[in-house]
């Protein structure tokens, strides 16, 4: 399957232009593309599967966005993104989080979006039972984590917060999609804090659920940047690695 099949098999009335740009933003924001590469239109629109007018609306529509940059008789290329970039616009998804956390802790989820929550922790527990994470494994477990922190922003009850946060998600490697799978304990940590933000969301303590999850955002910034200021190709790579069977 093609990432614009994919794509479709998610979004039941799109257009060719719209799949094709929901899938190369997924591309994009998972680092498949080193930054300033520039994008081929005749690879891509083999890749996904689409005829160049599409393609073209699509890549037109994510410069437009600030993904990718074009230049005139030279085409697209991704745009180049600071760690500062990556850094800001991790604080700015952990305060938009936090303050989802709170309004939904204290509007109250119900009975059946707390069931829901119980069955993705649970569901990261049993995938992490190993005491390790393969990359088999990472398609499900980034599954579980999209859901459980998409669940919480529906919940807030303000349609403005999951559109900020979706905005943050255009610098690449801030979305919720890109684990670091390849550190247990970091991984461990991490869903030990989603047990401990859905007990906060059940208790209704709207402050608790705040602070823990904009700690929670914090950390895996912070980590993901000291990385990147490390050795950036490597930590690239790691972030992308086992996209194979996502998309």
């Amino acid at each position: 399957m093609t990432p614009l099949d994919q794509a479709l098999a998610s979004t039941a009335d799109v257009t060719s232009a719209d799949a094709a740009a929901t899938a190369i933003r997924e591309m994009i924001l998972e680092g498949r593309f080193a930054p300033g590469e520039r994008l081929h239109q005749d690879q891509l629109a083999e890749i996904l599967g689409v005829s160049r007018t599409p393609l073209r609306t699509a890549l037109a529509r994510l410069a437009q966005d600030g993904l990718i940059d074009y230049e005139p008789n030279r085409g697209y290329r991704i745009r180049r993104f600071m760690v500062s970039d990556i850094r800001q616009a991790f604080t700015v998804r952990a305060n938009l989080e936090g303050l989802a956390c709170r309004l939904a802790a204290e509007a109250g989820l119900s009975q059946g979006q707390l069931a829901r929550m119980e069955a993705l922790v649970d569901e990261g527990d049993a995938i992490l039972s190993a005491g390790r994470l393969d990359p088999e494994q990472l398609p499900a477990y980034r599954r579980m984590n999209v859901e459980f922190h998409e669940t919480i922003i529906g919940a807030a009850g303000n349609h403005w917060i999951g559109r900020f946060v979706h905005q943050s998600h255009n610098v690449p490697l801030v979305s919720d999609r890109v684990i670091l799978w390849d550190d247990f304990e970091v991984i461990h940590r991490s869903h030990d804090d989603h047990r401990r933000i859905l007990k906060a969301l059940g208790d209704r303590d709207g402050t608790r659920a705040q602070n823990l999850m904009s700690e929670h955002v914090i950390f895996a910034g912070q980590l993901l940047a000291d990385r990147l200021e490390a050795d950036p190709q490597a930590a690239l790579r790691q972030a992308s690695q086992a996209q194979a069977g996502h998309f």
